[in-house]
């Protein structure tokens, strides 16, 4: 057998060749992230390998990288281990002089392959990688307007540092499309109050009117913002809120694609209280192959939120900190799910007020909820079955 260790990079990738005892077969050989590059491995390895025996590739999952190769020789036929980085690290001190710095990294993913102490990462199936897809698309977008979000604040405290107290929030409908016709606060001040009052009205489908106005005006006239270069502040709120309300309104046709997407599986993720199409989808998609974790405990590391534990000598010390390894898209969902879960599920809730009643701060409280509800999402998906909270 021959156990070829790869070396993934954007460009070009790395490969060492081993043999069973662990020897060097050859030189390592750089090739391209390309067909030419894949053929020039493989012609490499058929020389090399003169008796036929069985070929094995050991390959990390850095970053999106390695799946074209890794479609590449699956068509070939060819058995491949995915592995995480996390999994090799151990071995990368113990080989330092046994091979050159250019080529040590692909001997060692080799010899993690060789030695079995891995877990192989498979490639979802193309329904699972298309829902991820979508859902990392949505992280990014979201992201996008929380930075866009910060930005706006960020102004809008320098020409008008009051106005975040004259709505609960900044960006809802009402605000925000107060700010898109109006941008300075003086040009705010003079508006006609009727005319205000209207605006107000309408936005907020009654719910604000002469009150609020009058309170919008005077404080806009007495606001104690930047007085020079305003136009140039207004241009900046201006644009940013059309890159808000832009995104925004792709973000809604995203989520109906993933909520769309979601319902193909039929899962019965959403019957947990804090869990909607969305977090659903995320979830499930990060999981991917469920039958790598075979109990909970291996899904609770996988996203993230197992404690992280010192050991040294007799002296055995658990953080409360979470190792945060693994993947965190889904850790962030679980975390989401969380914060609703924590005060409307009748099992997390109790946990969460047993924490409290500990003396532990309400963010200590919530931050242990997540470990708990990772369970309950594995036992929902491992027996396919919708979630009863028990009193």
């Amino acid at each position: 057998m021959i156990i070829v260790g790869i070396d993934i990079g954007k460009f070009n990738h790395e490969a060492t060749l081993i043999d069973i005892q662990g020897n060097i077969i050859g030189k390592s050989i750089r090739f391209s992230n390309s067909h030419q590059g894949t053929n020039k491995l493989l012609k490499y390895i058929r020389e090399n390998n003169p008796s036929n025996d069985e070929i094995i590739f050991g390959l990390e999952a850095t970053g999106h990288y390695w799946l074209a190769l890794y479609s590449r020789l699956l068509s070939e036929g060819f058995k491949i281990n995915v592995i995480n980085p996390i999994q090799s690290d151990s071995f990368r001190n113990l080989y330092i002089r046994k091979t050159k710095n250019d080529s040590k990294d692909s001997f060692i993913i080799a010899e993690v392959i060789r030695f079995g102490r891995f877990t192989s990462t498979k490639l979802s199936d193309e329904k699972i990688l298309a829902l991820r897809k979508l859902c990392r698309y949505r992280t990014y977008m979201v992201d996008q307007i929380s930075d866009l979000k910060r930005k706006l604040i960020s102004i809008l405290d320098q020409i008008f540092p009051e106005y975040s107290k004259l709505f609960s929030d900044v960006f809802g409908k009402t605000s925000k499309e107060l700010l898109l016709s109006h941008w300075a606060p003086e040009e705010i001040a003079n508006l006609d109050t009727d005319y205000l009052t209207e605006l107000l009205l309408k936005l907020s489908k009654g719910r604000l009117g002469i009150k609020k106005a009058t309170q919008i005006k005077e404080t806009a006239a007495n606001s104690f913002g930047i007085k020079i270069a305003t136009d140039v502040f207004t241009f900046q709120i201006k644009q940013l809120l059309e890159q808000i309300k832009f995104i925004e309104e792709q973000l809604k046709e995203l989520e109906k694609n993933i909520a769309d997407n979601f319902q193909t599986f039929n899962s019965p993720l959403t019957s947990i209280l804090g869990i909607g199409p969305v977090l659903g989808a995320i979830i499930l998609s990060e999981i991917g192959d469920f039958s790598r974790f075979s109990n909970g405990a291996k899904l609770v590391a996988y996203a993230g939120i197992d404690p992280t534990v010192r050991q040294s000598g007799e002296f055995n010390g658990i953080h409360n900190r979470m190792s945060k390894r693994g993947s965190p898209y889904l850790r962030r969902a679980i975390w989401m799910a969380a914060t609703v879960a924590a005060f409307k599920d009748t099992v997390l809730n109790n946990y969460y007020n047993k924490k409290r009643s500990e003396g532990k701060h309400h963010l200590t409280a919530v931050g242990a909820v997540p470990r708990k509800l990772t369970y309950i999402i594995y036992a929902v998906i491992r027996d396919n079955k919708e979630y009863t909270p028990m009193a």
